[in-house]
């Protein structure tokens, strides 16, 4: 019988959720991609689990946002 990995899969997704529309003006959350400044700023130190939280909490919120 075959053997199922211990963990599962993530979804494949881009390298960022980044749209180039980058504004907090009014907060420290992104307009554009739905990331707050601090997750921008350690978005290349996260693990893919840990981008993964990320990713799934801006897709609910209806980001990323190439027009707002």
């Amino acid at each position: 019988m075959p053997q199922t990995p211990p963990f599962q899969s993530l979804p494949e997704r881009p390298d960022t959720p980044c749209v180039a529309v980058c504004s907090t003006t009014f907060d420290d959350v992104c307009r554009g991609c739905g990331r707050t400044v601090d997750e921008v700023a350690q978005w290349v130190f996260m693990n893919a689990e840990e981008r993964e939280v990320v990713w799934q909490r801006i897709l609910a919120q209806g980001y990323p946002r190439r027009n707002y």
